[in-house]
């Protein structure tokens, strides 16, 4: 490297005291040999060496989003099993308290009123066992889902396919049977995994693997509600499809659009199965139907 014109009146810029006719490659400052580095074109002093890696360090940061609903609904989850195990004072029986009790889901219930019902039974577990098994299952395709759709279009899936359980349960369950469980929205959240996998030409085979053998585990199983299941399962699968689909510019908008008609639609069904109860009055120990 040739020494630049003036070199004998040149000093480093972190070192005043040596004369150098060195210079960054990167912002051209005069530097002694002792601050600069190699790099891949010629060489930088080392304050641009440390941005340099600090840019890609960000780089890489922005490129691998992390997951954040899913976490938020576990800790929901748990803190919600905790609560029920406070009441009961049981890790094993927690279902015999108030506030699991006041949450399950029950479609005569719901028909007196307790429409929070619809939603809180997706947060209720029985027992640690049931909890440990659908937080796996949310943690493991959850992440991807919502890496694959985003937060908020994630968080409408979800909401979605939980109150698509809630609907089945309404609609064809029975009506002093007691579901809970976030089941419904995990089924929900596999039949959206599959759809993905489908729009990015993936194979979809072990997601649709792990489906089925789900259904039979419920099926085998007795306790399980199947109805809460195949619910969360047709409308998270007919929700994503909505968003995975559809022209490339309005997609999220009319993915979005879709999930609300969907949502308005398991309403609707939710009231005209309230209705054909006729009136219904419960008490702390059973629901009476009137004329």
């Amino acid at each position: 490297m040739t020494t630049p014109p003036g070199a004998d009146t040149q000093v480093c810029v972190r070192h005043p005291d040596r004369p150098t006719g060195l210079r960054c490659t990167r912002c051209d400052r005069p530097s002694c040999p002792q601050c600069l580095r190699e790099a891949s074109v010629g060489l930088q002093c080392v304050d641009c060496v440390a941005a340099g890696a600090r840019t890609v360090v960000r780089g890489r940061d922005l490129r691998r989003p992390t997951a954040v609903v899913v976490p938020t609904l576990i800790a929901l989850n748990v803190a919600v099993f905790a609560w029920t195990v406070a009441d009961t004072g049981s890790v094993q029986d927690n279902t015999a308290g108030a506030v699991f009790g006041g949450g399950a889901l029950v479609p005569l219930q719901v028909a007196a009123g307790d429409w929070w019902r619809l939603l809180t039974w997706g947060f209720l577990h029985i027992g640690p066992i049931h909890l440990l098994f659908n937080m796996v299952a949310l943690w493991f395709i959850g992440r991807d889902v919502e890496l694959a759709l985003g937060r908020l279009r994630f968080s409408v899936l979800y909401g979605a396919s939980l109150l698509g359980g809630s609907a089945a349960v309404m609609v064809f369950g029975s009506p002093l049977t007691a579901t809970a469980g976030a089941s419904g929205a995990i089924f929900g959240l596999m039949g959206a995994l599959v759809v993905l996998l489908r729009r990015m030409r993936l194979p979809a085979t072990s997601a649709m693997v792990i489906i089925g053998l789900n259904v039979v585990f419920s099926l085998t199983f007795p306790g399980i509600s199947l109805l809460g299941h195949l619910g969360g399962l047709v409308v998270g699968t007919a929700v994503a499809a909505g968003m995975s689909y559809g022209p490339a510019r309005s997609r999220p908008v009319v993915g979005l659009w879709i999930a609300a008609g969907i949502v308005v639609a398991l309403v609707l069904a939710v009231v005209l199965r309230d209705l054909s109860f006729g009136s219904v009055v419960c008490t702390a120990t059973a629901c009476h139907v009137g004329g």
